[in-house]
């Protein structure tokens, strides 16, 4: 017995020093990138503009249709302030997908194409997290401060309504960051398995198309999708490729638009637990096949 205990007790401190060690290689990156982008301070400063302008121009867009309806979709809840908590939750998980793994996956083929995966491949440290988070866009996370503001007033709003005031608690706000991780990990996997093509397309441009096309149907409530042919969208974007649940599950648990019904039903939660955990392990396999079918600049 407390040989079995000697052994589990390795197998913890090995596990947890190589977690160390490789918090110690992200930060590690995230300060060298820093460090870049501090060397150019002004183009810094333009491109976290750039970006927070056209944040603020699409909660424009939304401000004029809500001058027009009082809710996205007849009988869905999401009000003015309900989809204040909607559109600042898309702006954090966006953003911390396109600080965190966008850059990364861009250059993915261009590590192909001229080779530099071979020196990545002959790293002592695991190559799908090396390509994965080695560079960090710090820029992409002035929206994530445009969409924390921007939730923050929604929930100041709806705590302060007349009727069915909201009320927040540490395992609500637990949940919700919960699900902000589950989001970005869906989405990030999702972004790997598209760059994983490039070793077999030799140049994948078409990856930013492909991923804007998809992920703009996470942006909208997936109640506006359920009428009609919308089904079928709801269907695919649910349960075959789940970006609907990228951003609805956080919302609802935030905002609960559905009040006073169950802010998110059972299904939902355990579903999105159950496609984090499913487009992780897919991922993995697809990068991992990926690897298989490549052949170095040098053969």
């Amino acid at each position: 017995m407390v040989a079995g205990n000697t052994a589990l007790q390795r197998v913890w401190w090995l596990a947890m020093a190589g977690l160390r060690t490789y918090i110690r290689v992200f930060l590690t990156f995230a300060a060298n990138s820093l460090a870049r982008d501090m060397t150019f301070r002004m183009n810094f400063i333009l491109q976290s503009i750039s970006s927070m302008s056209w944040a603020i121009m699409n909660l424009g867009f939304y401000l004029i249709i809500f001058s027009h309806v009082s809710e996205i979709g007849t009988g869905t809840g999401w009000g003015r302030y309900e989809f204040f908590v909607f559109l600042g939750t898309t702006w954090i998980i966006n953003s911390l997908v396109q600080a965190f793994c966008m850059p990364n996956m861009h250059e993915f083929s261009e590590l192909i194409r001229t080779g530099q995966l071979d020196f990545a491949l002959l790293k002592p440290i695991d190559t799908q997290f090396l390509i994965s988070f080695r560079r960090v866009e710090w820029s992409a996370l002035a929206n994530c401060l445009l969409g924390a503001s921007l939730l923050a007033i929604g929930l100041y709003q709806l705590a302060h309504r007349p009727q069915w005031s909201l009320s927040l608690s540490p395992l609500i706000v637990g949940l919700y960051l919960f699900y902000i991780a589950c989001g970005v990990l869906i989405l990030y996997s999702l972004m790997i398995s598209l760059a994983s093509t490039s070793i077999w397309l030799g140049r994948n441009q078409t990856l930013y198309d492909f991923w804007f096309y998809i992920t703009n149907f996470s942006r909208y409530p997936m109640e506006i999708y359920q009428r009609g042919w919308g089904y079928a969208l709801w269907g695919l974007f649910t349960f075959v490729i789940p970006v609907l649940l990228v951003v609805n599950v956080p919302a609802r648990i935030m905002a609960r638009p559905l009040t006073p019904a169950p802010s998110l039903p059972w299904w939902m939660a355990w579903l999105t637990l159950g496609a984090t955990v499913a487009a992780l392990f897919i991922s993995r396999r697809i990068f991992r096949l990926a690897l298989q079918s490549y052949r170095s600049a040098s053969s």
